[in-house]
């Protein structure tokens, strides 16, 4: 039995989900046996030894039946009755697979682990098996409780103690309980701080001996826990304890005694895990120990509260809205000109039951509050708990964003309202209006306040409300303020006590006229005020940490206030599942729609694509999408999107599992063929194969004639639905007379990523093939390999062929004939790819198959191989030579350094690319003739890089350059991961960007790591250069003149270059700014991509553009008027399906404009990154029906490229996109681009590993037309702390477009300091917008990043208010440091305020929220950057924003360097028409966000 397993808990309940079709809950038996060994058989799984399982809904039992505690195995015989579970199978499915066996056992010990993992894992064992106990039946929870707390205090110890976990043995007995108190502060089964020590102390005996038995069993000798002086200092506390208990049992005339005696003065320790003690303790002894624990225990749980605490707990005294109206404005009603979306649409998953910490949380914007009148109203009449027989109904109407972390600055916001009506135009979120609002709740600090509100559907932080709605809010942020002034109030006493709820109104009554928290002058009117309004004060005092402060005099009296004045009681409700089964009942869900000035208008499309996506969401229900995907994978969408600022210490995998496709079953059936049944070879031999067998073109079995290029069903156990059917390659005859044929694999699209997305009838090739008998043949199968002409010239004919190829299909299903399939892609799941089929390498009966040839082109990379003179070898493919440079795995050198940087931003730090050397001789052993990889050496010598001298000199050096050395090794070959070339400087391939593609390096120095000196290359070393590859392009090495830093003037200069025929006449669509533009223009040194067009919906963003790229044609306009207007031009209005909006809008545009529009033929490239808030995390329509659907600008995407049919098509797109609507989407994507005819490869990217310094991974899909060559992923070059982003492909298939760099790359990651360290400082606020550099540029990255630049833009920023400028001064400049590193102290404003430095809301939510890691934080100068926002803040999602070294935000040219380019000088011009530093930082992130993308794919 395992003693110190690493084991994932969740006691988190599973909600019940039912059918909205039924009120009906059909009820599933377990299963049941008798004896315990055949319930082990029947949940066998992989046993390795003595069989181990889990346990659930269990009791622990005596022979009578009744419950016992665990530790009562010591006195009498425990027996077990639950539900017995495989060790291996995932806990959500234990209902379904269980076995449940009553009364078996006996338990004979018990057992704690779960150690190193932190989290307490609990085993019994039998004479037969070992069990994980999991959740216990719910009339045992109270005993499991008490043994879990014990486990609980033992890990807690555990890890202040153990060096391995990052404690300390040499704490005091007082700082160990601190600490252990602290961290079991979050049990519910605690009464308060003083119950936890009190149970810690009394099991100070148990914990001590489950320690110092795992000396035993653990393999660490670095410490020993028996030699633990504070270890034993709790024993001894615990002993006090126990004497204690016995005086007080002696002195009531008592003769029991607790606890063991000490015999000969030795302490007699029982063995860890064991039931049986060594102690000479008797079994009444026993006994009455463990009656004294549970009589301990009982005492130390929560009591039910008396008084204040019954409010806050029991009892919701209700408000009156007429005790508050003199508090708040005259009545108004709500009204909006935004078309709202119903909040049950937003987050229809399609269950009906949810737990309330599982439900989505999202900011809410503009927002307002209202009743069923739409009459405004206050949020405190509601009950801030759910409570029974809630007489009030508050429904809200806002714009849904993603939650940023934001909570109000009450300094220097008084407003608390948005400047606008709507607001929608400043900001990038959902309309919508909610359900009805059941709860809410306020997290505060000395200066921010959060507040939430809950529905059955979400949570929801509020953000600014409407300008109009700000009066009914002010009151409740006003009571906030005081609540928070009252309870500083309080903390400043040195009794608490002192001061009475007399007291405290009286000082309130002081406050002058500009404090925060003024009420009034008048002690009665104060008293009014608090009272009427004290629900939200008693909740804020419910959740200050302070148990002084929450049971203070003032709450008491407030309480008693409350409760004079005759308040209606409601009770609260302490539920913890939501029920979604009623419809959303606010008034805005009855009102028509109404038209808004940027309502989301409905996508144009083609008809193809309406076909697809219409047909798909007709066949498929919610209720059906749900089941065909596995539940677990809501656990992996959950956002990201913080987007990329998790922490990557899980396996990145975006599962997008197919949905099964029920594919239509054939009237038409045949049985195996019987081997005795004859078969015959139509015609004479046609050749032989390799092995000398005769090769047929055709076969007669029975009646059918089977021919090279006919598909077959093979004969298996499946159904016809599910069998394999295989391409006919060839046909031969073996020299035994077996009639054989060789084939390929068809697979239906069901069995593709495609899933559900997947036409009926198209099969797809893939490169699996094998060998059968004819006999096997089941069923021939009629197959066309469809090959249409291409191009947008031929989309109708297409069009019109595959209607009249559906309806005969149609007419066959109903006449019950079997299907025709037809085959146009060739798919690869290893390579994330749809192919054009390889007709003219298909069925040519040969005896040679091409997917044999690939197969045997692998397996020869495998081969190793020496030349006879050996000066050369083969490994994995490639021929290395002596002298040839070559890379090795960096471990193979030193030791790597501790991964124990958990901070964001600290990832790479560490990590090391891989080391160059040169191959100076291959050793073999002279006992073989034939070298074997094994015993094969290489020797070596070794090139150190500016990294491996100091961090000073790689910031100052080149990433290309290396360093000679005399050092040598003898290295095993497999320590090779590839080659590389050293050249001359003058050689090197040049490079405008900061991005590098090329595994070339430049060697000019000497390095001696004995002396750790650095010199010029000697003379008399003559190094063996690689040879130079001429083709370089060296017109394009470097440009003269001088400009700002970001500007760029190489796109209009290459369009010079290029000759016409060679560039790609490209369509931008979603344009922004023109990132992606300048990204693709800026790749490789031939320009590939011009963007003669862009389409760009906001009209600042399309201005920019215009400036930054003056070559392209600029349309401002919906995406969905432009393909109407072009579609119009052309003459194809039939085949567009639009608004009537869309087509009046189209036919109102200039006829100028008209002109300009680019037709089908022109276009050759069409790329952009359609906007959907889903794809971030939000899930606008998740399982929605195609009605909610045919909004998304993805539909409009895809009908450009059906309507243009380019030669290359690009989407990228945030990497949740390929799991967002649970994959919907993605496939459909997918499947769109294949119905047209274009060969597609996907994948995920981080772009980081190509030299971004900053992580942020993207999702891609290529799409190519037949005729053009599909193009492969680029290499990452460079190191980056990222696993291999894969796309689960199916349940047992995973796609990774890109291997991981995080064990070595080509170059080392890119770092802060390369990225921002010649920047001049500037202080917290700096609005200078230009302004000269005090230096030269230093890295290799900043020559590239300034080229001749001399005057620096941007560089200004976000100006702090003067208490977050204190807690920023108070971080410590060092890495990974944040919020956490504040001290615990008061300081004193300028306007003598006294505050908290550490806000108070962070420790008071950490527990909730991650530890809010990162809040507050600096950036690393030897890391790199977290995911860039639009508005840096150090409360925000991502809050490490603060320099490394200065005192301020990092600043908006800073943001610009850490995402790889530069800004060109007319973007900024524009940004200078605003007054607002913020959107100097957003529009810096709408242009980077394509920007870095292109880098990656050059």
């Amino acid at each position: 039995m395992p003693k110190r397993a690493a084991a994932c808990l969740d006691f988190k309940e599973k909600p019940l989900q039912t059918s909205k079709k039924s009120d009906i809950i059909e009820m599933k038996k377990d299963q049941t046996v008798d004896e315990e060994a055949v319930a082990i058989g029947l949940t066998a799984g992989q046993d390795d030894g003595r069989p181990c399982r889990r346990l659930v809904d269990y009791i622990f039992h005596n022979s009578d039946g009744i419950p016992q505690p665990f530790e009562m195995l010591e006195v009498d015989d425990v027996f077990i009755s639950g539900l017995i579970l495989p060790l291996e199978d995932c806990i959500d499915k234990e209902k379904a697979k269980g076995v449940r066996c009553e009364g078996f056992g006996r338990i004979e010990e018990w057992a704690i682990s779960g150690y190193e993992d932190g989290s307490p894992v609990i085993w019994v064992s039998t004479d037969i098996a070992d069990y994980d106990c999991l959740k216990p039946s719910g009339v045992y929870k109270k005993h499991y409780d008490q043994f879990f707390a014990k486990a609980s205090a033992c890990i807690e110890v555990y890890k202040k103690l153990s060096k391995s976990s990052g404690g300390n043995p040499d704490l005091s007995l007082d700082e160990l309980l601190a600490g252990v108190v602290r961290a079991m502060s979050g049990m519910k089964c605690f009464s308060g701080v003083a119950s936890i020590r009190d149970f810690i102390v009394s099991q100070g005996e148990f914990v001590h001996n489950q320690l110092i038995g795992l000396d035993e069993t653990s393999k660490k000798a670095d410490q020993s826990f028996l030699e633990l002086p504070v270890l034993a200092a709790l024993r001894d506390e615990c002993s006090k304890l126990a004497n204690l208990a016995q005086v007080k049992a002696g002195s009531s005339g008592g003769s029991l005694r607790i606890g063991c005696e000490e015999k000969d003065g030795d302490h007699m320790n029982p063995q860890s895990g064991s039931s049986n003690c060594p102690l000479e303790e008797d079994e009444d002894l026993k006994l009455a120990r463990l009656l004294h624990e549970e009589e301990l225990w009982r005492s130390m749980k929560p009591k039910k509260s008396q008084g204040s605490s019954s409010l806050s707990g029991k009892y919701y005294i209700k408000i009156n809205e007429d005790e508050i109206a003199n508090d708040y404005p005259l009545p108004a009603y709500y009204n909006t000109s935004n078309q709202e979306t119903d909040e049950y649409v937003v987050f229809d998953s399609g269950a009906d039951t949810y737990y309330m910490d599982d439900l989505p949380r999202s900011m809410l914007h503009n927002w307002a509050l209202y009743n069923s009148d739409s009459r405004m109203i206050s949020l405190e009449l509601l009950p801030m708990k759910p409570c029974a027989e809630i007489d009030v109904s508050i429904y809200g109407s806002g714009v849904m964003a993603s939650d940023d972390g934001s909570g109000y600055q009450l300094d220097t916001d008084p407003s608390q309202s948005s400047t606008s009506s709507s607001g929608t135009s400043e900001i990038d979120g959902i309309p919508i209006f909610l359900s009805a609002i059941k709860e809410w709740m306020i997290e505060f600090g000395s200066s921010m306040i959060f507040i939430s509100i809950r529905t059955d559907m979400a949570w929801y932080r509020l953000g600014k409300p409407l300008k109009q709605y700000a009066p009914w809010y002010q009151p409740v942020l006003k009571t906030a303020r005081l609540a928070i002034s009252i309870i500083t109030l309080l903390k400043e006493q040195t009794r608490v006590a002192r001061l009475s709820f007399s007291d405290v109104i009286k000082r309130v009554s002081e406050y002058e006229k500009d404090h925060p928290a003024y009420i009034s002058s008048k002690v009665d009117e104060v008293e009014r005020y608090v009272v009427v309004h004290g629900q939200i004060i008693l909740q804020q005092f419910s959740e200050f940490p302070d148990e002084k402060i929450k049971k203070s005099a003032f709450v008491v009296g407030l309480t008693q206030k409350m409760e004079e004045r005759h308040h209606t009681k409601w009770l609260v409700k302490k539920k913890k599942v939501v029920q979604r089964n009623e419809s959303n009942l606010n008034p805005r869900a009855a009102m028509a729609p109404i038209i808004s000035k940027r309502k989301a208008m409905q996508a144009t499309t083609t008809r193809l694509i309406n076909r697809i996506w219409g047909e798909y969401y007709s066949n498929y229900s919610p209720e059906e999408l749900n089941d065909g995907v596995n539940s677990d994978m809501k656990e992996d969408e959950e956002v990201e999107e913080v987007e990329e600022n998790e922490e990557d210490n899980n396996l990145e995998e975006e599962k997008v599992f197919p949905m099964k496709t029920h594919t239509t079953s054939s009237s038409s059936r045949r049985t195996k063929f019987c081997s005795t049944m004859e078969i015959k070879w139509v015609g004479e031999s046609v050749g032989r194969t390799s092995s000398a067998e005769a090769l047929y073109k055709s076969a007669i079995v029975l009646e059918d004639e089977i021919a090279v290029g006919s598909v077959i069903l093979v004969e298996g156990d499946e159904s016809d639905e599910d069998s394999d059917m295989y391409f006919v390659e060839y046909m031969y005859e073996k020299l035994d007379g077996s009639k054989m044929f060789h084939g390929r694999m068809m697979k239906r699209g069901s069995q593709t990523m495609l899933g559900n997305a997947a036409t009926e009838r198209e099969l797809f090739l893939t490169n699996d093939c094998s060998d059968f008998k004819l006999e096997d043949t089941k069923q021939i199968v009629k197959l066309e390999i469809r090959k249409r002409s291409w191009g947008h010239q031929h989309r109708k004919e297409n069009a019109i062929a595959d209607k009249t190829d559906r309806t005969r299909a149609e007419e066959r299903k109903k006449k019950g004939l079997p299907p025709e399939y037809y085959c146009k892609s060739l798919y690869c799941p290893e390579k994330g790819a749809f192919f054009s089929v390889p007709i003219n390498e298909m069925g040519l009966g040969s005896g040679v198959c091409h997917s044999c040839e690939l197969k045997k082109t692998d397996s020869e990379k495998a081969i190793f191989e020496i030349d006879t003179s050996k000066t050369s070898f083969v490994y994995l493919g490639t021929e290395y030579s002596v002298y040839d440079y070559v890379y090795v795995e960096p471990h193979q050198f030193a030791a790597r350094k501790s991964e124990s940087e958990t901070y964001k931003g600290g990832r790479n730090v560490g990590l090391k690319a891989y080391v160059v050397c040169q191959l100076l001789e291959i050793l073999t052993s002279n006992a073989s003739r034939k070298a074997e990889l094994d015993s094969t050496q290489l020797k070596l010598r070794r090139f150190f890089r500016p990294e491996d001298i100091s961090e000073e000199k790689a910031y100052c050096s080149d990433v290309r350059e290396i360093y000679y050395s005399q050092e040598t090794h003898t290295l095993p070959v497999e320590t090779i991961e590839g080659k590389c070339e050293v050249r001359k400087k003058q050689d090197l391939p040049s490079e405008e960007v900061p991005a590098i593609f090329d595994h070339v390096f430049f060697c000019e120095h000497l390095y001696d790591p004995s002396k750790g000196s650095l010199k010029q290359m000697p003379s008399h070393i003559k190094l063996r250069y690689s040879p130079r590859n001429y083709n370089d392009d060296d017109a394009c090495r470097k440009k003269k003149g001088k400009c700002k830093e970001g500007e760029y003037d190489v796109g209009v200069e290459r369009v010079k270059q290029t000759s016409q025929e060679n560039y790609l006449a490209t369509l931008d669509i979603f344009a922004g700014c023109g990132g992606l533009s300048e990204g693709l223009q800026q790749s490789g040194n031939y320009c590939v991509s011009i963007t003669k067009w862009a389409i760009e919906y906001e009209e600042a963003a399309g201005d920019a553009f215009k400036l930054n790229h003056p070559e392209s044609l600029v349309f401002i306009n919906n995406c969905n008027v432009i393909l109407r207007a072009v579609m119009q031009k052309c003459g194809d209005a039939d085949d567009c399906i639009s608004t009537p909006e869309a087509g009046e809008l189209a036919m109102k545009l200039d006829e100028k404009e008209v002109e300009n529009l680019p037709l089908p033929g022109q276009v050759d490239f069409i790329n952009g990154g359609p906007p959907c808030q889903g794809f971030s995390g939000m899930n606008r329509f998740n399982h929605s029906t195609w009605s909610k659907v045919q909004c998304e600008m993805i539909l409009a995407f895809l009908s450009f490229a059906d309507y243009y049919r380019p030669k290359y098509f690009l989407l990228e797109n945030v990497r949740n996109f390929v799991s967002f609507n649970q994959g919907q989407t993605f496939r459909l994507t997918v499947a769109s681009l294949l119905e047209m005819g274009y060969q597609v490869r996907f994948g995920i990217l981080e772009a980081g590993a190509y030299g971004v310094p900053q992580s942020r991974k993207r999702a891609f899909i290529w799409a190519a037309s037949p005729e053009e060559v599909l193009p492969d992923w680029p290499e990452p070059m460079h190191v980056f702390a990222a696993p291999e982003l894969k796309i689960a492909l199916s349940a047992n298939s995973q796609y990774a477009a890109v291997r991981s760099t995080a064990n070595g790359a080509a170059f080392r990651s890119i770092t802060v300091r390369d990225t921002i360290g010649d920047l001049p400082p500037v202080v917290n606020g700096a609005s200078k917008t230009n302004m000269e550099y005090k230096g030269d540029p230093v890295s290799w990255f900043q020559q590239r990043i300034r080229g001749d630049s001399v005057v620096l833009s941007d560089h200004i920023s976000k100006e702090m208010n003067e208490l977050n400028l204190i807690r920023c001064q108070r971080i410590p400049r060092r890495p990974g440091a944040d919020w956490r590193d504040l001290p615990d102290e008061k300081v004193k404003l300028s306007t003598g305020q006294v505050v908290d430095l550490i806000p108070w809301c962070l420790p008071n939510t950490a527990k909730r929220h991650n530890q809010w890691k990162g809040l507050y934080g600096r950036l690393d100068w030897e890391g790199n950057f977290p995911t860039s926002v639009t508005d840096p803040q150090p409360m925000g999602k991502v809050g490490m924003c603060f320099h490394p070294e200065q005192d301020r935000i990092v600043t908006v040219r800073e943001c610009a360097r850490s995402q790889v380019s530069p800004v060109t000088k007319y973007l900024f011009n524009f940004l200078h028409l605003s007054s607002k530093i913020f959107q100097h930082y957003q529009i810096l992130i709408i242009w980077h966000a394509n920007r870095i993308c292109i880098f990656i794919l050059t």
